[in-house]
């Protein structure tokens, strides 16, 4: 006759065994999600601050004798009024997203072709000048201030949009290139060979074969491009100085501050419409983002 033996009232080895695991595991995810948790105040209290900020009431929002992490009046959207009916809030939303997927055709087009060329292509010194194009991000774009500027003055774009689409893909061209040269080796050569024997030619073979599997790298780059395009300050106020010209970033600094007065609330409110939509949409993109970024860099 088979025994069952038990350790406690009711209780068998295995089940036994397997609650210990249970409650193993259990701990796991504890401790896990206890080191994250300062992480995610850290990333989660900005959005929060900016969207408290925004309802709240100029009144709410400076008395020093409240708590000031919630609201102690009815909110408000007088801050999302003002922006909308006082500044030029809308055309620096147009110019923002108009300056960022410009940018962002002109880096893909231009770091396509270079990338798989540094690839792929035979060319004497490549590895040298991958790496050379790689050095051109990390100039400080503070030094590339004075010849941009020249180059901004001879086309007379001064004081318009247009002057950052020129601008922007001298800094995103050159990352994006590096990344998509080492994506693209992780492509097996022999697939674009195949296509070859078939009749292609390398253009044909590149554009049947390569670009099909590369949309984790393509996707990567144009979110980078996109990305520096909106969050660029330094260019912007060098070269535009036309409020129904600026992008979000250098109006809402600029037009919301004026001398030492702060509006805080449209300030907010500018940040918090354009950073949770963009957050959001990122989020969606986030493993082909991560595909892209970790496929260059093991290469």
């Amino acid at each position: 006759m088979n025994t069952v033996h038990t350790l406690g009232p009711g209780l068998s080895v295995a089940q036994r065994s397997m609650r210990q695991a249970h409650t193993r595991a259990a701990r796991r995810r504890l401790l896990v999600y206890l080191g994250l948790t300062p992480f995610v105040i850290i990333a989660v209290f900005p959005v929060f601050w900016m969207a408290i900020t925004s309802f709240k009431t100029d009144a709410d929002l400076v008395n020093p004798t409240v708590f000031p992490f919630w609201f102690h009046q009815p909110p408000t959207l007088e801050h999302f009024t003002y922006l909308f009916q006082h500044t030029y809030y809308g055309d620096w939303i147009f110019n923002t997203l108009t300056i960022a997927m410009l940018v962002s055709i002109i880096t893909l087009l231009t770091a396509v072709p270079a990338g798989y060329a540094l690839a792929r292509v035979a060319l004497p010194g490549a590895e040298k000048l991958g790496i050379g194009i790689f050095c051109a991000y990390l100039i400080p774009p503070i030094l590339l201030f004075i010849p941009l500027s020249r180059i901004v003055a001879l086309t007379h774009l001064i004081d318009t949009k247009w002057a950052l689409v020129v601008v922007y893909p001298t800094f995103t061209i050159p990352f994006c290139t590096w990344l998509l040269s080492g994506f693209f080796k992780t492509i097996p050569a022999e697939i674009e060979e195949a296509a070859q024997v078939d009749g292609c030619g390398r253009f044909a073979a590149f554009v049947r074969t390569v670009v099909p599997v590369s949309w984790a790298g393509m996707l990567t780059a144009v979110i980078f491009a996109f990305t520096l395009s909106m969050q660029d300050f330094l260019y912007s106020l060098a070269f535009v100085s036309v409020s129904d010209q600026k992008p979000i970033p250098l109006g809402v600094a600029t037009d919301l501050m004026r001398g030492d007065v702060y509006f805080w609330g449209s300030l907010m409110a500018g940040a918090l419409l354009v950073g949770v939509p963009v957050a959001i949409l990122y989020s969606f993109f986030l493993d082909q983002f991560i595909s892209g970024i970790t496929s260059a860099a093991i290469k």
